[in-house]
């Protein structure tokens, strides 16, 4: 099923998220410090998924309502994330480790079920909307720190 339009500036958006999960763990694989990672998931988290994070729940999630339970897993998700990545208690390498899993996991359900299910039943003017409600944002990398290089 090829993803409706309203629904892409989303996945290019996953996509980045994606490269995320990549550079955390290209980092820790080259030995880099937690320290110099968190700096840059910091920069990531706040200036890239926490706005995809509210335009989902505010564009794509009312489709299927807030009872469907996979948008209740998806915002329990959202959750998890924001305490692993902003909030975070623990030490930086097990906040890390586990937001890398946690965030790679969270975009996979959305794309395989969330994104999919939206696809069989929205409406064509719920999916008009949405295509008008959310324009990508252009990414632009923090070049600060390429640790993952």
């Amino acid at each position: 099923m090829e993803k409706v339009r309203g629904l892409k500036p989303f996945t290019h958006d996953h996509h980045h998220g994606r490269m995320l999960c990549w550079k955390i763990r290209a980092g820790i694989a080259k030995g880099v410090s937690f320290d110099r990672i968190k700096k840059y998931t910091d920069w990531f988290y706040t200036t890239y998924m926490t706005p995809h994070f509210e335009a989902e729940k505010k564009y794509v999630y009312p489709i299927l309502g807030e009872d469907d339970p996979l948008v209740k897993k998806a915002l329990a998700s959202r959750r998890r994330l924001d305490r692993l990545f902003l909030g975070n208690k623990k030490p930086p390498e097990i906040a890390l480790s586990l937001g890398e899993e946690k965030l790679e996991l969270h975009i996979r359900t959305e794309e395989r079920k969330i994104f999919k299910r939206i696809q069989e039943v929205a409406t064509p003017e719920q999916l008009k909307a949405l295509e008008r409600a959310y324009q990508e944002q252009e990414f632009e990398e923090n070049t600060e720190d390429v640790f993952w290089e």
